[in-house]
């Protein structure tokens, strides 16, 4: 039998924009809270992995940064790694905790994401800081590839270069809805749906940043950023952090589990080259197989997902690659409310990352925080029913014309 490996204890603060709070006081208070919910103690730590995307350009602490934030709080003398993967840092770290347990080099182990990203009297760093979440020496390739992808698109509309001030991040995903548009129908209108979903999901969410429901009137007549793409269909600039504790069968047998949620699959995948209009090898669509390959189930077992929508287009992308409905139909499916709420698959019912927030290094601990939320029965308004099987799609970086970097994890409520 293979060995088991569960989340015993996972945290995550307030999201949104504090001037006022460090990222040591961000991780404090993630790290407490997940040590508290697993019911352990600061000194059954065995070792620790930390990651942190901002903290280099934005204030100068190029290297140690989880030595400097978690002896901070008196974490000491244990190993520490500093793990970045970009946006799938922290579930990047997560998959280095898991390995570690399983080989046995540890039984209790803490994985933490942090980010402060918003600082008011540097506001050309912060959008400069997203440039190093692609090949700094391939911008102009990029920047090529996203003309030659939208050429020709035959709208007046797709030509608005919309607000100036953005991630350059929003320009690859417009230039990839636009294809996807192209090939396959998607509309404005769908893509709009999906964020208006998650903008109403977040209503029941108290931590989010934003909790203000929108319609699908009201997200396509916000602030233009980069056509199809409105202010209200991308991610925020975000600060937050997420802890969990992760516990072997050993650590589980030390401290009791019954609360504990077993990881059963967790991939990680690079990109390949491909033809920008071959989807199906996109690397959402090959670390999926291989998550559910590994867990043994398939996509109509998942009761309950978080997916990675940077901007909105990109839940509609994903939740094709991750097969809750077929290539082509992901704006459909939206648009007919099959992934709100109440419907055949719940996706992002955190609110996703356009409402509830986006601190890059944290998200991917962010998503998992509401997966073990939904399978404990603890999310309370937004409560999935009977949700047991879930599933976090989280992507980080850009490299052509998708992800360089992308993490698919299973997780198994406590009952099962």
């Amino acid at each position: 039998m293979k060995p088991h490996i569960y989340i015993a204890g996972i945290s995550m603060t307030h999201l949104g924009k504090f001037c006022d709070l460090s990222v040591k006081d961000l991780v404090r208070e993630a790290v407490t809270g997940a040590i508290a919910d697993a019911g352990c103690g600061l000194a059954d730590i065995e070792a620790a992995w930390f990651s942190n995307t901002r903290q280099g350009i934005m204030e100068g602490q190029n290297v140690i940064r989880g030595q400097c934030a978690l002896r901070a709080m008196g974490l000491q003398g244990i190993p520490i790694t500093n793990v970045e993967n970009a946006c799938a840092s922290s579930s990047s770290a997560l998959r280095e905790a898991y390995a570690n347990l399983k080989a046995g080099l540890c039984d209790v182990a803490l994985v933490v994401g942090a980010d402060k990203m918003f600082f008011p009297n540097k506001r050309e760093q912060m959008f400069q800081a997203f440039l190093g979440g692609m090949d700094v020496h391939e911008t102009e390739a990029t920047q090529k590839w996203i003309r030659e992808i939208v050429t020709g698109f035959g709208t007046e509309e797709a030509s608005q270069l919309g607000n100036s001030v953005h991630s350059f991040f929003m320009d690859v995903y417009a230039a990839v809805a636009q294809l996807h548009m192209r090939l396959y129908g998607t509309t404005r209108r769908q893509i709009a749906a999906a964020a208006a979903k998650n903008h109403c999901h977040s209503t029941h969410n108290p931590l989010s940043q934003y909790q203000q429901a929108m319609s699908v009137d009201e997200v396509l007549g916000d602030i233009p950023i980069s056509w199809p793409l409105t202010r209200s269909m991308c991610a925020p600039i975000s600060d937050g952090a997420a802890a969990a504790v992760l516990y072997s069968e050993r650590g589980r047998h030390r401290f009791g589990g019954s609360r504990a949620v077993r990881v059963e699959a967790l991939v990680l995948v690079s990109g390949v080259d491909r033809k920008p209009e071959d989807f199906d090898k996109h690397i959402g669509r090959r670390g999926a197989l291989q998550a559910y390959e590994q867990a043994g189930v398939g996509p109509d077992e998942i009761d309950v997902a978080e997916v990675h929508d940077a901007c909105s287009f990109a839940e509609i992308l994903q939740i094709e690659n991750m097969g809750f409905c077929n290539r082509g139909e992901g704006g459909p499916t939206t648009e007919r409310g099959e992934t709100g709420l109440g419907g055949r698959i719940p996706v992002n019912p955190s609110g996703g990352l356009v409402s509830k927030g986006h601190p890059v290094a944290a998200t991917g601990l962010i998503q998992l925080y509401e997966l073990v939320t939904q399978l404990r029965g603890e999310a309370g308004s937004r409560q999935v029913d009977e949700a047991h099987l879930a599933l976090a799609e989280n992507g980080g970086g850009f490299w052509g014309g998708e992800e360089a970097a992308t993490t698919v994890t299973i997780l198994v409520g406590p009952d099962r």
